[in-house]
């Protein structure tokens, strides 16, 4: 396989390429109510990841200004406090992972470096890599986390949180990890998804379908959605692509599948959720910013 070695510069230029997805971030935009716990009208800007609390079913959602806990009737309260929460995901009950960076005032480092939280966001602490690292995509698989250094461009691996093995770098903006053979890596990349066998030590070139987020829920059913919205499945391990529907509300901003039918994503039009494999969407939650 080709091995890249590009720098943060190529980050840049991936961003770039994928403009549409990454624009709308802004900081504009605040929750009402002076509770962050508080069942209130929440303004929500910008979503970086999506997950459902096995111990409760309810939907998370990590945005620029906090985790929001979104329940059946779609109201929303912010769980904790208004830091932005980039890289997200729930591993276990009342259990997520996550990075990014502080709230305004705050005296934390600027870049959180690896997150978890047990009290399914309530509160956070730092594990490892503060003040030097903010990943903008989480995974986790076979108790191992992959993270995506936004700053440096570089794979991350860890199998206890807080020690790390670098591994390649690419200009990529989101990742994905085969639910059973964690060695086969997915990154989503200007030219195309780049794919590895060796854990993330090398990519091949981007190639075929260009998409801007991934997530792997079964061996056999892996989604991916492209700059405009629409969704796609592979059943090939990202060989091939053909799409099932398309996500409303334009330019996306994060996925997650549950499981092989139930979908939950992100765009600038707020958050929606499938129950039939991509082919049916329904509001979740507005954008309002």
């Amino acid at each position: 396989m080709k091995k890249h070695s590009r720098t943060a510069t190529a980050v840049t230029a991936t961003a770039a390429v994928l403009a549409a997805v990454l624009t709308a971030c802004s900081t504009d935009a605040t929750g009402t109510g002076s509770d962050p716990g508080s069942a209130t009208s929440l303004a929500v800007s910008h979503v970086h990841g999506l997950g459902v609390d096995p111990a409760d079913g309810r939907l998370y959602v990590a945005t620029h200004e906090g985790v929001l806990a979104v329940t059946g009737d779609g109201a929303a309260r912010r769980v904790g406090d208004t830091a932005d929460y980039m890289g997200f995901t729930v591993i276990g009950p009342r259990t997520f992972l996550g990075s990014g960076h502080p709230a305004a005032g705050s005296d934390d480092d600027g870049n959180r470096g690896l997150l978890r939280s047990t009290d399914s966001g309530r509160t956070w602490k730092t594990l490892s890599l503060g003040g030097a690292t903010d990943f903008h995509s989480l995974e986790y698989t076979d108790k191992t986390v992959y993270g995506y250094d936004s700053a440096t461009g570089t794979l991350r691996v860890s199998t206890d949180l807080t020690t790390w093995d670098d591994r390649a770098r690419l200009a990529a903006l989101d990742l994905a990890v085969s639910p059973e053979e964690p060695d086969r890596v997915l990154a989503t990349t200007e030219d195309g998804v780049a794919t590895s066998t060796d854990g993330g030590r090398t990519f091949g070139a981007g190639s075929g379908q260009l998409l801007a987020y991934l997530s792997w829920p079964t061996a056999d059913t892996l989604y991916g959605v492209d700059p405009s919205g629409g969704l796609h499945l592979s059943e090939d391990a990202g060989a091939t692509w053909r799409q099932t529907g398309t996500v409303p509300g334009g330019q996306p901003q994060a996925l997650t599948a549950v499981s092989a039918e139930r979908l939950l994503a992100a765009t600038a039009g707020g958050v929606y959720e499938s129950r039939d494999g991509g082919r049916t969407f329904e509001q979740r939650l507005p954008m309002s910013a």
